[in-house]
Parts: C-alpha cells; structure tokens; sequence
C-alpha cells in the first residue's frame, strides 16, 4: 500500500515512512492509494467474528507488507485489550461506549495502536523519533500512555492552558519518563499550528518528528474498528443505520466513511459539533471559513480547522452533492448540551458526558429526518474526565474509576512556551 499527500499526489510513500513522517514534507496529510472494499461475505458472517479477526480484516490492506502478519495480529491484540460495549439510551438510540481503555478514552485505540508500529520499527534501529502531539483534551493522556516506556520514542504533548480539564491534565503530566508536556499560553489551533510548522522547520529534520494526531494514519485508521464492532451488534435489527460523531478534528468521522468506503452498511453520518461550528456553516453555503477556536464545556471538540475535513473530501472526490448524501453536520450550544445530558439522565438514568450530550443531540435531530433509522453515538471519554460539568448538571456522584485513581496523586509537571520559537528552542535542547 502507497500512501501520498493530499497536497500533491505525485508525492507517495508506504505505510512505515507515513506513520514515521505523520505528515508529508509538503504539509499534507497521507491519504492511501487505493481503497478495496471487503468481501460480501465478510459482512454477512461479521456476527460471528471476534472484534480481533474484524479489525485484523479491516486495517490489513492499509498496513501491506511492512508489518508481518503475525506481528500485525499482535498489535491489534493488544491495541483491543478492553470492551466497546454498545448501550441502549433509548428506543432506537444506543451510545457505543470508547472509554473502556487505560485513559478512559477513544483515543486510546489509535493511541495504542501506533505506538506499537512504531515500536516494531524500531526494534532493530538506534535511531530516536520525536512524537509531537497537540491536544485538546483526552489525545495526550491516550498518547502519553500508549507510548510511555516504548523504546527509541520520546513524546513532546502541546496543550492549551487552562483549557483541558483537571483529570486529563494529570494523564499527560504526570507520567514523567520519555513523555514531556508544554503548556501553550492558547487555545488549540494554536498548539496544532505550532506543531505543523515544526515539521516543515528544515531545522529540525534530525529530531526525526512525527505525529501521534490523528493526521497520522496509524492513529486515525484504527478509529475504523469500532465502527465494525457497533455493525455487528446492531445488524440483528435489519434497520437503516445512523451514526452521530461529536465531532473536533473529525478523525473518528473520518475512520467511519472509510469504513463505510470498504463496505460496512452505515446509512448515513452525522458530524455534531458545539459551538466551533466550521463544518455546519460549510454544509450551509458551501464556502470552508475555518475561525478561531471557542472554549466550550465540550473542550475536546474545540477545534476551529478540522485537519481530517479533508480527507473526508477526498473521499467524496471534493463533490458536495455527493457527500450531502451520507453526511449531515449540526451545532448545539453549551445550554443545549447540558439540557439533553440532563435529559438522557432523566429518562434513562444513563450518565453522558458533554461530548457525548453532543452526538445525542445530532442523532436525534438525524432520527427526525429518516424516522425508520436506527442509530448510535460516540461516547468518547468517562464522565468523571468531566466531573466538574457532570456533577453540578445531573447532581450527581460519581465513582472514581481505577484507571483515573492511579494519576490523582501524582504531581503535574510541565513546561510553559507562548510560540512556536520556545517550542524549537525546547526541541533543539532536549
């Protein structure tokens, strides 16, 4: 399998030089040459497969010769080491629960995934990589995680200050050895501006950068799996299928219409979004007018330039029409969110977090459109990643998870930088 930039196809490399490089030298993202579909039969049978032997089949073409077989198996074994149970909220409303994993989020997935293909890599290599990552919540505990203690790696995590909550600080500063967090005076944007500037820096070449982002396909094409993994629960019920995405830098969305491309039956996405609403407006007019990002209580998804909206394009050979068919994007206000996730706690005694309030929200509103449907959304994080928003909302208590207990007492400790020069100054001198 080929990869080349969505800047300039002429411009191609294979699965081990895209994960390494995690974007093109042209500033690109990678998109694959080829998508093939996946056998009838393999729909058909999808019941009665392991969400091993699924995922194994749905990422093997991507990843071609340069992971063995035997080793690729492995990897996905460990990479699906947790549940991704599928919970009814209400009639014909199901939330797929991503949050199972060691950081309590969906990332965890792509996260765990890409470490170990860049660990296999390395295996027989001295040479070091720099995995530079912005985040606007739950991708740099899942990255510190997923990449902590793997050998030749050093992770560098952007985040904005004072913009991720407490608990996901603590998962990206407090776990020390080869992972250092910068706390960036900024929102978001910012720290992913910063980080693709550092990839075209020249002078920077020999820190061997990449990105555990989800503009590298190692962390991006695994969001697919999950999606299988819903289909195999819901296709009992013979029903059109929705799927609302709350939606920042629209990867999981993204690993959806690839799924979708290789022939998983989806009916239709939903991108919902809070008040970063670039996507929705684009649906509107047609006209892409990306904006400075707004803090919301769903901070995850403050993200004001979606990088995979383009990937998605491609996928849809840049022709409006066409996409409008499969895709629908909406935008709720903080008020609203915290409105359905009193709602959902009401009717059905389930807990949703504000991103997952979000998706419930374009759901339901989808529901309305084709009435027939059947449909799900991402409950991307655990509510207690949230707990300052949840509590006070549903008045509630929430239980403190294991996973979330082992960083409670840890000290915080990371570095602030205000520019793109105090980012170089630090990956020159570290």
């Amino acid at each position: 399998m080929k990869y080349y930039s969505l800047n300039n196809k002429a411009i191609k490399v294979s699965f081990q030089e895209a994960v390494i490089q995690g974007l093109a030298p042209d500033k690109g993202l990678y998109f694959p040459e080829t998508i093939n579909q996946l056998p009838q039969s393999f729909f058909e049978d999808i019941e009665n497969l392991s969400n091993e032997e699924i995922a194994f089949k749905a990422i093997q073409q991507f990843v071609g010769d340069d992971i063995p077989e035997a080793e690729l198996k492995q990897i996905i074994s460990e990479t699906l080491s947790f549940d991704f149970p599928l919970v009814q909220v209400e009639e014909n409303v199901y939330s797929l629960e991503l949050f199972h994993g060691p950081t309590m989020a969906f990332k965890d997935v792509g996260a765990r995934f890409m470490s170990r293909c860049l660990a296999y890599f390395n295996k027989d290599k001295d040479q070091k990589n720099t995995v530079l990552v912005a985040t606007s919540g739950d991708t740099g505990g899942a990255v510190a995680s997923g990449f902590l203690g793997v050998k030749g790696v050093k992770v560098v995590i952007l985040y904005p200050s004072g913009k991720v909550s407490d608990i996901q600080e603590r998962q990206l500063t407090t776990l020390g050895q080869n992972i250092t967090a910068l706390e960036v005076d900024g929102v978001f944007d910012d720290c992913q501006d910063m980080v693709k500037k550092a990839f075209l820096d020249a002078d920077l070449n020999y820190k061997n950068l990449t990105s555990a982002n989800s503009i590298n396909i190692a962390r991006w094409l695994p969001q697919m799996f999950y999606f299988f993994f819903a289909y195999k629960e819901l296709k009992k019920h013979n029903k059109p299928l929705i799927v609302s995405c709350p939606s920042g830098n629209f990867g999981n969305i993204c690993a959806g219409i690839m799924a979708k491309k290789l022939g998983l039956p989806l009916t239709h996405f939903v991108a919902s979004t809070n008040a970063n609403d670039t996507i929705p407006r684009f649906l509107e007019n047609g006209f892409y007018d990306a904006k400075v990002s707004i803090a919301t209580i769903s901070n995850a998804m403050d993200v004001g330039n979606p990088s995979n909206f383009v990937r998605i394009q491609e996928m849809y050979n840049n022709d409006l029409s066409e996409f409008e068919k499969d895709f629908s994007s909406y935008t709720y206000t903080d008020e609203e969110t915290k409105f359905a996730m009193k709602n959902i706690h009401t009717n059905s005694g389930y807990i949703a977090e504000p991103h997952g309030a979000v998706g419930y929200l374009g759901l339901k509103k989808e529901l309305e459109e084709q009435p027939n449907s059947i449909g799900f959304f991402l409950e991307t994080a655990h509510p207690i990643k949230f707990l300052d928003i949840v509590e006070p909302v549903l008045n509630v208590k929430l239980a403190i998870p294991k996973q979330i207990e082992s960083v409670l007492g840890k000290e915080k400790v990371s570095i602030k930088i205000k520019s793109f020069d105090d980012l170089k100054f630090f990956l020159n001198h570290k």
